[in-house]
């Protein structure tokens, strides 16, 4: 499959996470440190919230109120319906690196991913741990040995998909009621684990860098290639399904829109801290596909 994507919006430093939720798309500005919100045709942008310590991951709590990863401090941010912020998790005596993506389950169980490692220092590449934030704050280790868990979601009969982004892989976890991981397995794998541990050269090895990830009506999960550049349906077993070529790095993806059948796309230059602190390059892509968002 090939989609011409469009620009919607741009203007931005570096966007991640986009979620699809009350008519809106949410998403956030790595550098900004700010979380917007907009229409789907990109019009009536608006700031939801600021995050000093850089935004990442999104997601909500059974009451509607908004979840936030804070990345350089490792925690989970609550929005209050004042819209004032609160700290809802600590992670930083758990995550060996930055916090990163995030799942809320429909208890409000916030499952959260960190790189591992010092990502922008260059450091060598080393495997990370998924936690748990519970309602009430309390944070567990739910799984260990994920190669940067990054992009994931929550299929309807509960199990937790986790993309590792320097794995070549899809892991898949049975979501337990008491929120633990069991039954782990590979639910796509596009190549054996890289052999190397430079970020650069182990990069080379991978034939998917999965970054951020969304589910569509079907179960298909639609993956950014932050290396290949590309949109990438996979469905279980690793079957790739569909392929979008957007002519640019893309970095996350969502579903939504008015029908569930926009797909958007962060699309950025590269991913390197300094040159995306120093311009605004980053745009938000979209094209119609023929699945619709997962409910």
């Amino acid at each position: 499959m090939t989609g011409r994507m469009t620009t919607v919006a741009d203007g931005f430093n570096f966007l991640e996470a986009p979620r699809w939720r009350d008519e809106r798309l949410w998403f956030s500005d790595f550098y900004s440190l700010k979380v917007r919100s907009m229409r789907e045709d990109g019009s009536d942008v608006r700031e939801e919230a600021t995050v000093p310590g850089q935004p990442s991951g999104l997601g909500w709590l059974p009451d509607g109120r908004l979840l936030i990863v804070s990345m350089l401090d490792r925690k989970v941010l609550r929005r209050e319906p004042d819209g004032t912020l609160s700290v809802h998790g600590d992670l930083g005596s758990h995550a060996a690196g930055h916090a990163n993506d995030m799942a809320v389950d429909a208890q409000g169980r916030a499952y959260v991913g960190n790189f591992g490692f010092d990502l922008m220092a260059g450091d060598p590449v080393e495997p990370a741990a998924l936690h748990r934030v519970d309602p009430d704050g309390q944070v567990h280790m739910v799984a260990d040995d994920l190669w940067f868990p990054n992009g994931c979601a929550i299929t309807d009969d509960n199990v937790l998909l986790v993309v590792e982004t320097f794995g070549n892989r899809v892991s898949a976890f049975d979501l337990t009621d008491g929120g633990e991981l069991v039954n782990r397995r590979v639910w796509a794998e596009f190549g054996p684990l890289p052999t190397e541990r430079g970020v650069a050269e182990s990069l080379a090895q991978v034939q998917v860098a999965g970054d951020g990830a969304c589910l569509d009506a079907e179960g298909g999960l639609w993956i950014a290639d932050a290396i290949g550049g590309r949109l990438i349906r996979v469905v279980a077993g690793g079957t790739i399904t569909d392929e979008i070529d957007p002519g640019t790095p893309v970095y996350a993806c969502a579903l939504g829109g008015a029908a569930g059948t926009t797909l958007f796309a962060c699309a950025a230059p590269d991913f390197y801290e300094a040159p995306r602190k120093a311009a605004r390059e980053a745009r938000m892509l979209a094209t119609t596909v023929a699945v619709p968002a997962h409910r």
